[in-house]
């Protein structure tokens, strides 16, 4: 299995947890030069910028400590473009899912909202 396959993975079991959870996915993949969102989701008039981190049990380093200061600089001004590029006036929060696989599937699962901000 690849990081894409592994990342992909990750991917589609937090947007659908968001599903569940209430949330309209708005865009998956946002990428501007420097940086990218996993996902973007609407709840009423919040959108939820979110990070989402898989990993293969036992990881050198967590979902969270990935997470670091130029990964949520980069977050941040991805966000602040995908506003404008949408002629948007939200507010938003920034979330990280955490995944672990193991074998393909899905082991343990974290949803951490407001995870920093802006």
């Amino acid at each position: 299995m690849t990081k894409k396959d592994i990342g992909d993975i990750g991917e589609e079991y937090a947007a659908k947890y968001l599903s569940e959870h209430g949330c309209e996915i708005v865009c998956r993949n946002f990428r501007i030069k420097g940086g990218e969102i996993d996902i973007i989701a609407k709840k009423g008039d919040i959108l939820h910028i979110v990070e989402v981190k898989t990993r293969k049990p036992s990881p050198l380093t967590t979902g969270e400590e990935a997470i670091t200061p130029r990964k949520r600089e980069l977050l941040i001004r991805a966000a602040g473009e995908y506003l404008n590029r949408n002629g948007l006036e939200m507010s938003c929060v920034f979330d990280v899912a955490v995944v672990e696989l193991s074998g393909g599937s899905v082991t343990d699962f974290k949803y951490i909202q407001r995870a920093f901000t802006a």
